[in-house]
């Protein structure tokens, strides 16, 4: 469906961090940018406020938190397509501030609802019967954070709920991972150029890392993560939507179906998560938290081995790891290739001393990619140094076409594009296979914060080492001499 369609969008939870922090500001830049022109935004949630007052609270929001100083130029003209539902009124006043909004479209039955749950996972469900009980499912899609259930029986459980309401090709799931220019170019990179693609598998891969490590911790969260932790948090939801992207087969187009089922194939070949393959930690002083059990065995940390057991990645081990409060914050995918079957450099060249080539791909706000390769260093004798070459966004005229993650992913379920979500058949495979390490978990081990996690984590990932930290830091274009 074209952008240009009128497209309605019902914030729940409106006055929540989320919100203030990404949701209204990049409603601005949709619509300052063109994107979203035909935009309303109704917003409710249980906290006490009139259209007025929430407009005061989108300005201070869009002000703080917005990125783009041009964006607040559009403030006063995007001010006027904001209303307010009052949470008390229920169905009833959800649907009379619906109406109202729409009703200064020229053509208000050609209306896309969007519906954008931004609420704790205990509200989905009953958001979900409101915007039933108020006559709000027709011409609507619906937008869910995480997480997808808890388990596999919780997750069939939910997926059948919603489908009760709404299809499923009017859910959308979001993973905002997905939504980084970074993470859609490794589909460019890897099915745009006959360089890569030919070599991406096990003859030449000798094992990938999904490294998402946080320096945050949870003073603010503890008590939802207590009932959740890094596993079902990050890993479930986020890494191992990325490990699809890198590891799919070459769908048969672009279209959001042909790219859905390529990564459901994907879920559908992982083995079981067993737990002799998993890393559990928790960071010294999570436990002090209000809102933790003095005795939490949830864990803060892990990382983990998995195999994808299709022909193309058969005996090649992915490596995932994330955590809170960890050394410093990062998100990449590192593809480590195979070293040659044999050398003829002599000894003491310096052939590889330094592990094998890698391709990286950085996921964080500024899109980077590098690979490293050994090179011969200029003079005499044939010594023989890491060398990279890099890339990145803000090298290019590209880069102020670049969208935040929220705001590309908002877009594309105003479109009805489902490229970059989740499907129910997904999520469930995912809590499938991860069921032997949720019924067996093993022992929570402490690490200091401001560390990369347990001990345990080398011999998890021996003979290799992890990517992170980096030898050598990304380059900066701007430096003097660079």
């Amino acid at each position: 469906m074209s952008s240009e369609r009128p497209t309605t969008v019902v914030l729940f939870g409106a006055t929540g961090d989320l919100s203030r922090r990404k949701l209204l500001p990049g409603l601005l830049h949709l619509f300052k940018t063109g994107l979203l022109r035909e935009l309303r935004v109704v917003g409710t949630s249980l906290d006490e406020h009139t259209t007025d007052s929430f407009r005061d609270l989108a300005k201070d929001a869009v002000h703080e938190f917005g990125d783009d100083d041009s964006d607040t130029e559009a403030w006063p003209e995007f001010a006027k397509l904001l209303y307010w539902a009052p949470g008390d009124e229920g169905p009833e006043g959800l649907r009379k501030a619906v109406e109202e909004a729409e009703s200064t479209f020229d053509d208000a039955s050609n209306t896309c609802r969007l519906h954008y749950l931004s609420v704790p996972p205990k509200a989905a469900l009953p958001v979900v019967h409101q915007l039933r009980d108020a006559d709000l499912v027709e011409r609507s899609r619906i937008i869910m954070e995480k997480p997808f259930g808890t388990d596999l029986a919780s997750a069939i459980d939910l997926n059948a709920q919603l489908h009760e309401v709404f299809e499923e090709e009017q859910i959308f799931r979001i993973d905002h991972f997905l939504g980084k220019e970074a993470a859609q170019n490794i589909l460019a990179f890897r099915f745009a150029n006959g360089l890569f693609e030919p070599i991406w598998h096990r003859h030449h891969i000798d094992h990938v890392q999904i490294d998402v490590p946080e320096e945050l911790g949870l003073a603010q969260r503890a008590s939802f993560y207590e009932a959740t932790g890094a596993y079902r948090d990050m890993v479930v939801t986020h890494l191992f939507q990325v490990l699809a992207f890198a590891a799919m087969e070459p769908p048969t187009n672009l279209d959001p179906a042909a790219i859905s089922e390529e990564k459901n194939k994907v879920f559908r070949s992982m083995l079981p998560i067993e737990p002799h393959d998993v890393v559990r930690g928790q960071y010294v002083g999570y436990r002090d938290l209000d809102g933790v059990d003095p005795a939490s065995d949830t864990e803060t940390f892990v990382a983990l081995k998995c195999y994808i057991d299709n022909w193309r990645w058969a005996g090649v081990p992915f490596y995932l790891r994330t955590g809170k409060r960890m050394a410093e914050g990062a998100r990449i995918i590192s593809i480590a290739f195979k070293e040659p079957p044999r050398s003829m450099f002599p000894e003491r060249s310096g052939v590889g001393d330094h592990g094998p080539d890698h391709l990286t791909f950085d996921l964080a706000d500024q899109s980077r990619m590098s690979l490293s390769f050994y090179g011969k260093r200029p003079g005499p004798g044939m010594h023989l140094d890491k060398l990279s070459m890099q890339f990145a966004m803000h090298d290019t005229g590209w880069a102020g076409s670049v969208l935040e993650a929220y705001e590309r992913l908002i877009h594309d379920a105003a479109r009805g594009d489902r490229t970059l979500f989740t499907s129910a058949e997904g999520i469930e495979r995912l809590w499938e296979i991860s069921t032997p390490i949720l019924e067996n978990p093993p022992v929570v081990r402490p690490y200091s914060p401001g560390s990369w996690g347990p001990n345990q984590i080398h011999q998890l990932v021996a003979p290799f080492t992890w990517r992170l930290p980096f030898e050598r830091s990304w380059r900066d274009p701007n430096a003097t001499g660079a």
